[in-house]
């Protein structure tokens, strides 16, 4: 299984992504309503993010904190996306078995306690997601 497929597989539930970014569900929504992100939805209409949505959060988070506003946030992330999707081609979505995204989930999960009991979680954020 590739890594930008297991990366961009809808997983964590908006609870979990708050706690791993420190940021509230009204901001992750506010980000999305702005199409910074794009999860995906479940039957009952609830968000599930990726790895990747949850890099792109925290990346947003940095460039807050840096002082830049949302519109240059979207231009900076716009250009980003614009880059990869012509560096990747286009890759096509394997359907999982539940086995097979049970064991993927518990994978990424024990790798987030390890960085977790190191400090911050995502203190080498770059290094997990890529």
């Amino acid at each position: 299984m590739s890594s930008h497929i297991r990366r961009s597989m809808p997983l964590f539930p908006i609870g979990t992504v708050m706690k791993l970014t420190d940021l509230s569900a009204r901001q992750i929504r506010y980000y999305e309503e702005h199409q910074l992100i794009q999860p995906e939805r479940t039957d009952g209409n609830r968000r599930l993010f990726s790895l990747y949505d949850i890099d792109r959060l925290l990346e947003i988070k940095d460039l807050i904190d840096e002082g830049i506003n949302m519109a240059g946030i979207k231009k900076i992330l716009l250009d980003e996306k614009h880059q990869d999707s012509k560096e990747q081609g286009e890759e096509s979505k394997k359907n999982f078995t539940d086995e097979e995204l049970r064991k993927l989930l518990r994978k990424e999960l024990i790798n987030a306690g390890r960085f977790h009991r190191n400090g911050h979680p995502y203190s080498e954020r770059n290094r997990f997601f890529h």
